[in-house]
């Protein structure tokens, strides 16, 4: 039998979240082989002894090439260190080339999201795009800008931050030290915050509304989604006012880059039948030229979960064979 992917080189990608990490072998046609995962530690020391851990239990099973990390934060532009990373204990830490030193493999280090929009252009919802835009809405907006068929990174490796877009001057204070960002109305911390304010204009009626009232610190977005699966009607309201700030979010995004397609990404994704169709409808109204203009495609993820993972091998792949 021929394996998929025979005569590739075989590559780790490791998708390192707040709360775990999770390292795939991926072959050459995006298929993941292998699988394992291991809580993120706190410290920078054991972090990277558990990504030395990961890769040695992946080689033990299969003869690997090359390793693609996908991190948050600020990457360097030439992709060996993270400079600073919110929810990781890395400050201008040179991983990739600590990580390679240790494994003897080339590694190389891509932003999540970047890791992400590659997976979906070379093998999933962004395949056949041209400029495309990958929104990761979890905790918070994660984004990824493809123009061209190339990853747009800008000048410094930054780019593009959409989620701290200023949408509300003097609205909710955001962890960025500003005000109103675009992500402070449309994540799923987003939907737990919408739910408690709007039930201060109404009764506690519904079934989330008397859970809120009872605890309001154990609301989480995934429970506002549940209700509204329910048909809560609270959890409704909050997903209309999603999808609201979603589509508008979207617009400014449409007048910017003028993509041809967008992909919904994140946890939150998975929510989509709740919300996505209102976002279309307030995107297509709000961007400029309205009636006037091509529409971008708005559409979800395919690659799910795993597309960090499969995207920073996939890059660490074409580093390899492009022998950077």
């Amino acid at each position: 039998m021929t394996t998929p992917g025979a005569g590739t080189p075989l590559t780790v990608g490791i998708d390192i979240g707040g709360t775990n990490i999770r390292a795939s072998v991926v072959d050459g046609t995006g298929e993941v082989l292998d699988t394992v995962q291991y809580p993120t530690p706190h410290s920078a020391v054991a972090l990277e002894s558990a990504l030395d851990r990961a890769v040695r239990e992946l080689a033990d099973r299969h003869t690997l090439d090359a390793v693609g990390l996908a991190a948050a934060g600020f990457i360097s532009r030439d992709r060996t260190t993270v400079r600073f990373a919110p929810h990781l204990p890395w400050r201008d830490a040179p991983v990739a080339k600590r990580l390679s030193e240790r494994l003897g493999l080339p590694v190389l280090l891509e932003h999540d999201a970047n890791a992400a929009m590659w997976a979906e252009y070379r093998f999933g919802a962004a395949a056949g795009g041209h400029n495309v835009v990958l929104i990761a809405i979890g905790t918070g907006i994660g984004a990824a800008l493809l123009l061209d068929g190339e990853l747009y990174r800008g000048t410094h490796g930054i780019a593009p931050e959409l989620g701290h877009l200023q949408v509300v001057p003097q609205g909710r204070d955001c962890g960025c030290g500003k005000r109103g960002c675009w992500e402070r109305y449309c994540s799923g911390t987003a939907l737990a915050e919408t739910a408690i304010e709007l039930l201060a204009t109404e009764s506690a009626t519904s079934p989330l509304a008397r859970e809120i009232v009872a605890d309001p610190g154990a609301l989480t977005g995934r429970r506002v989604a549940d209700a509204a699966h329910d048909d809560d009607p609270l959890a409704a309201r909050v997903m209309a006012d999603f999808a609201r700030w979603l589509g508008l979010g979207l617009a400014f995004v449409g007048d910017i880059f003028d993509p041809d397609l967008v992909v919904i990404a994140g946890g939150v994704s998975s929510s989509a039948p709740l919300f996505l169709d209102e976002a279309r409808e307030e995107y297509a109204a709000a961007v400029t030229g309205h009636g006037h203009r091509p529409l971008a495609r708005i559409r979800t993820t395919q690659l799910g979960e795993a597309a960090g993972m499969i995207g920073a091998a996939e890059l660490a792949r074409s580093a390899l064979i492009a022998g950077h």
